[in-house]
């Protein structure tokens, strides 16, 4: 059977920037196993499966599957998924307002806002389907350090120290004193598991307060091998749990806020995410993830 499909690089406005996702259409009647297959062939951080929703009233059913498992939720797969049908299937409604796109998800339905930016690219953004949570104690930074190839002096800045929050996908947060030695940092096969090893996925989400633009808040990088990344170039569902970090570790003011998280330079592929908070007493009540996409590729799969 004929099934169609896209590539797009999300969180970025420039083709071949940003993180890179297959997206394949018409999927109805193709099995996991089939589909775990495609998305080794792919061999991208996340390719999303579109499938006709359970419920008719949302739009899509979307499976996200990295080369090596699914996963519940993630961020860029949401983006992207949500901004292809937009572009394909409502061009013309979007030149006049934003849409709606609701996508069932495993971790729950997803409304995702999409329309045009100013400059006429195409973006999106969605409220958390869950809030984050702490999801278990971090290693002791040594054994963290170590795993990274950096100094244990490396880790850590003002109040922030390394913990694991999940919003669907568990990760360990681990702040960098500087950028330098976020550049310098390099996964050490050998070690990771007595830093991350009592982790599901083993997924690690390095940040710091120094960035490359001026205008952004924290730079980041993030490395999962038992997920079969080496790096990602944007994560939406670490920067959703991140909000968990910054609730905790910074003590947010009541009201708005919105960060600027810019990932994926040390791999030539920048992108940039925005995080917005919405703080009530003390409390994270609303949480939401935004970024523009851009299509790159178009194709047919004959499965």
């Amino acid at each position: 059977m004929a099934r169609r499909f896209n590539t797009l690089d999300v969180f970025t406005t420039t083709p071949l920037a940003g993180n890179p996702l297959a997206v394949v259409r018409d999927c109805d009647g193709l099995d996991e196993a089939a589909m775990q297959c495609i998305a080794r062939e792919f061999n991208l951080s996340e390719t999303v499966f579109l499938l006709s929703p359970r419920d008719p009233v949302n739009t899509a059913r979307a499976r996200i599957f990295t080369p090596t498992r699914e996963l519940p939720f993630a961020g860029h797969p949401t983006i992207g998924a949500a901004i292809l049908i937009g572009l394909t299937e409502a061009q013309g409604l979007m030149r006049g307002q934003d849409i709606l796109i609701a996508l069932e998800e495993e971790v729950g339905v997803i409304s995702c806002t999409v329309g045009y930016d100013r400059s006429g690219i195409a973006r999106a953004s969605f409220t958390l389907p869950k809030l984050p949570v702490p999801a278990g104690q971090a290693s002791q930074s040594l054994f963290i350090a170590q795993a990274l190839g950096l100094e244990e002096s490396d880790i850590g800045f003002g109040a922030h120290s390394p913990s694991i929050f999940s919003a669907g996908n568990p990760f360990c947060f681990v702040p960098i004193a500087t950028r330098a030695a976020m550049s310098r940092a390099k996964p050490d096969a050998a070690l990771w598991p007595a830093a991350f090893g009592h982790m599901e996925r083993g997924a690690c989400y390095l940040y710091t307060r120094e960035c490359v633009a001026p205008d952004h808040h924290f730079h980041a990088r993030m490395f999962a091998p038992g997920l079969g990344i080496a790096e990602d170039p944007a994560t939406g569902s670490a920067v959703a749990a991140f909000a968990g970090v910054l609730m905790a570790q910074d003590k947010l003011a009541d009201g708005a806020h919105m960060f600027a998280i810019e990932q994926g330079y040390d791999m030539g592929r920048p992108s940039l995410i925005t995080l917005g908070l919405d703080v009530v007493d003390g409390q994270l009540m609303e949480a939401s993830i935004g970024g523009s996409a851009v299509l790159v590729q178009e194709g047919t799969l004959h499965l």
